[in-house]
């Protein structure tokens, strides 16, 4: 039993490695093909490409349609993270670098430690303060970054921080879905979901894709493809064996990897100014996520406890 536990574990580590991995590829793909695609379009684009993905996936396995029970949590996350959140981190990255994009977007497991604190219940210890306040003064210090940028900066790290509200928010609702329904299952139903949000922006997709050129459709497939229908099966294959929080805590490596290959692929690094507001984030999620020091036992107790035993 603890052997299939062990195994399970890994497989779950290993799907978010390889999410986190995507993920971060996935700021530099929005970066390149927002030059030719606007926001919407650009998600409608991807979206449609996982969709189709997906579906024929989920038809091969003959898996069907999720139980009635999971389509709530569903819905609320095609709406959210496939619709809002999407349309909100292109947009925001066509104000933003792409390292300072996920930076900010960083600040997401804080939220869900919010909303889990109201929703669940678990109160709001002084750490978690703490940290919410330290990673938002991070997140100030990023909008502040980009001198030449003034309120465009603001405004793209203000959209990327509803980008990171609507994740929260979506995880939350997602994780009792995964109880009821396969992690296939949960992310076509929300990759269909969202696509049905973002239809309004066809007509822009159409005259958007007739001009652009094949590398920035390309890469819009790659999103759809990979850092999407790929990664976010990943993303609910480990969350449905492991907690909100713990897979929050997988993220935090993607600020990092984004930085490196932005560097490598656009030639661009956030500055000084937003190094320091992205560690502050990081920093802030840290302090939530640490553990007070376990108190000492009493030497009496310890005293009594050997004198026990013997």
């Amino acid at each position: 039993m603890e052997l299939v536990v062990r195994q399970s574990d890994r497989k779950a580590v290993l799907a978010a490695a390889v999410t986190v991995v995507l993920w971060a590829s996935a700021f530099v793909f929005i970066r390149f093909a927002g030059e030719h695609y606007s926001p919407g379009a650009l998600a409608l684009g991807r979206l449609l490409t996982a969709a189709v993905a997906l579906v024929l996936i989920l038809i091969v396995r003959g898996e069907g349609l999720p139980a009635r029970a999971a389509w709530p949590g569903i819905v609320v996350s095609g709406v959210l993270w496939f619709g809002v959140y999407m349309v909100a981190l292109n947009w925001g990255e066509q104000h933003v670098d792409a390292g300072t994009a996920a930076m900010v977007i960083n600040i997401g497991p804080i939220l869900i430690a919010v909303l889990s604190g109201l929703v669940l219940r678990e109160g709001f210890p002084a750490r978690l303060m703490a940290g919410i306040a330290v990673a938002f003064g991070g997140a100030v210090v990023v909008g502040l970054s980009n001198s030449d940028g003034g309120s465009a900066a603001v405004l793209g790290v203000v959209l990327c921080l509803t980008a990171a509200a609507a994740w929260a928010v979506a995880v939350v609702a997602q994780k009792p879905a995964l109880a009821h329904a396969s992690a296939l299952q949960v992310t076509t139903g929300g990759c269909v979901i969202g696509t049905i949000a973002c239809l309004p922006f066809a007509g822009q997709l159409l005259r958007e894709a007739a001009a652009a050129p094949v590398s920035a459709t390309l890469s819009m497939v790659y999103l759809g493809v990979f850092p999407t229908a790929l990664a976010f099966t990943t993303w609910a294959y480990a969350l449905s064996r492991t907690t909100a929080g713990k897979m929050g805590v997988t993220t935090y490596a993607v600020p990092a990897l984004v930085v490196l290959m932005a560097w490598l692929a656009l030639d661009e690094v956030p500055g000084p100014l937003a190094v320091l507001g992205g560690l502050l984030c990081l920093s802030g999620v840290a302090i939530t996520r640490s553990r007070a020091d376990k108190p000492a036992e009493p030497e009496d107790a310890v005293a009594q406890e050997v004198s026990s035993s013997t």
